[in-house]
């Protein structure tokens, strides 16, 4: 297991979940949800990252349950590339991270209207725990890493 913080993303049309794990790569915990109408999300994700020290960045693609891509695919890859500018990114496969986020929150309680201010840092946590579990089962890194033209190699996962 690669040690190091990374940041989770959980990229929305409206909303980016931010996660964040420790500095081991056991735990993946929340950290804020942006609002791409009020911020350049890339330049708050960097910063972020900046302010964690963060040794890459870990964005969730949305592919459907097929595998095919989704309306939300491109914007995600067009995310990372752009954030791939500043720090290392890997896409991970990133299907069902908010019904897998929204149901955990509902077993501890939390209405539909209550989750709909963290359901993103949520999904986010989701992503990058499945992706730092994965590492260390598999003993590699997860995904896709983003070349500096912001093509990716295939998944592995």
């Amino acid at each position: 297991m690669r040690r190091g913080v990374r940041i989770g993303v959980d990229v929305g049309r409206a909303r980016v979940g931010v996660a964040r794990c420790d500095l081991d790569g056991l735990l993946a915990t929340p950290v804020e949800t942006i609002q791409r109408a009020d911020v350049d999300p890339v330049a708050r994700l960097a910063a972020i990252a900046e302010e964690l020290g963060a040794i890459e960045a870990v964005v969730g693609l949305p592919i459907s349950l097929s595998g095919a891509d989704t309306p939300s695919t491109q914007d995600a890859r067009d995310m990372a590339a752009a954030l791939a500018r500043s720090l290392p990114v890997r896409l991970v496969d990133e299907r069902l991270s908010t019904v897998t986020a929204s149901a955990g929150m509902r077993a501890a309680g939390r209405s539909s209207r209550q989750q709909r201010q963290s359901i993103d840092q949520a999904a986010a946590v989701v992503i990058l725990q499945h992706a730092l579990d994965s590492e260390r089962t598999a003993g590699r890194a997860p995904g896709e890493e983003l070349t500096d033209g912001g093509a990716a190699a295939p998944m592995e996962d």
